[in-house]
C-alpha cells in the first residue's frame, strides 16, 4: 500500500494538499489587498465594510486555525481512511467537457442543499451554535483567510460532503478534484469582503448566486443568507437578505 504514496494522484493525501494549497493561493492576493487597505483605492473602493479592516494578527490566527485543524483532524482521518479504503482507480479515458461541467454542477447543488440544512440547524439551535459554529462567526466582517476559520467538526463535515458527493453521484476523479478546488475558490470568494463589479454574483443570471455580498450580510445578520453558494434555498425559505434590506 505504500506505493500509493509514491503516485501523487493516487495518494489519499493528494485531495487534501490540493484543497489546502488552493486555500492558500486563492486567499493570498486578497490578504495583500487587505494589508494595503486605503493605499490601494482601486480595490478599497469596493470593500463592503470599510470600518472593519482585518489585521495581520487576525489573518495569522485564521491561518493557524486551518493548519491546526488539518494536523489534528484531517490528516489522521485520511490515514485511517487509507488503511481500509481501496486506492483511487483512474479511468483510462478522460470525460467530455459537458460531462465534467454537468457533474460539477450536480456536486455543487447537492453540497449547497446539505450545507444549507446544516447551517440553518446550527443557527437555530443555540447549543450547536455555541459549541460548533460560533467559531466561524468570530469576525462580523469576513476576509479571505476566515473562510477556514472553522471548528474541527465543521471542517470535517464539509470535507465529508466534498469527498463523498462525487462518489455518491458516480463522478469521474477529475470532477472530484476540479470540484474540490472550485468549491474552495467559491468559499474564499464568499469571504473576501469586497463587492467587485466583476465578481461572479454580478455575472450569474437571475441573481441566483450569493457571493461575497450575500455572505458578508450573513455575518452581519446571522439569521439570513444561509446557503454557501447559490440563493435558491434562501429565496424559497424566506431567509434571503439583499443589500437594500440591510441599508
Amino acid at each position: 500500500m505504500l506505493t500509493e504514496f509514491g503516485d501523487p494522484v493516487k495518494s489519499p493525501i493528494f485531495p487534501v494538499l490540493l484543497a489546502f494549497s488552493g486555500y492558500l493561493c486563492f486567499s493570498f492576493p486578497f490578504a495583500v489587498i487587505d494589508i494595503l487597505g486605503e493605499r490601494c483605492q482601486f480595490f478599497y473602493q469596493y470593500k463592503i465594510q470599510k470600518n472593519n479592516q482585518p489585521t495581520i494578527r487576525m489573518m495569522f490566527l485564521c491561518l493557524w486555525k486551518a493548519v491546526f485543524n488539518h494536523v489534528m483532524y484531517v490528516f489522521p482521518t485520511v490515514f485511517l481512511n487509507w488503511l481500509w479504503m481501496p486506492p483511487v482507480s483512474l479511468p483510462m479515458s478522460a470525460l467530455s467537457v459537458c460531462t465534467l461541467l454537468g457533474e460539477i454542477l450536480g456536486c455543487l447543488i447537492l453540497f449547497d442543499l446539505q450545507y444549507f440544512i446544516w447551517h440553518v440547524l446550527h443557527h437555530k439551535n443555540q447549543w450547536l451554535y455555541k459549541k460548533i459554529h460560533a467559531v466561524h462567526h468570530e469576525y462580523t466582517a469576513p476576509f479571505s483567510w476566515s473562510s477556514q476559520n472553522l471548528s474541527g467538526y465543521e471542517l470535517m463535515t464539509v470535507g465529508l460532503w466534498s469527498t463523498m458527493n462525487p462518489i455518491l453521484l458516480g463522478c469521474h476523479p477529475l470532477t472530484s478534484w476540479t470540484c474540490n478546488l472550485l468549491s474552495i475558490w467559491m468559499s474564499v470568494d464568499d469571504h473576501i469582503g469586497y463587492n467587485f463589479p466583476w465578481s461572479l454574483h454580478h455575472i450569474f443570471p437571475l441573481g441566483l448566486y450569493g457571493g461575497a455580498l450575500a455572505h458578508d450580510l450573513h455575518h452581519q445578520k446571522p439569521r439570513t443568507n444561509f446557503a454557501p453558494f447559490f440563493r435558491h434555498w434562501d429565496l424559497i425559505c424566506g431567509t434571503a437578505c439583499s443589500i437594500n434590506e440591510n441599508s
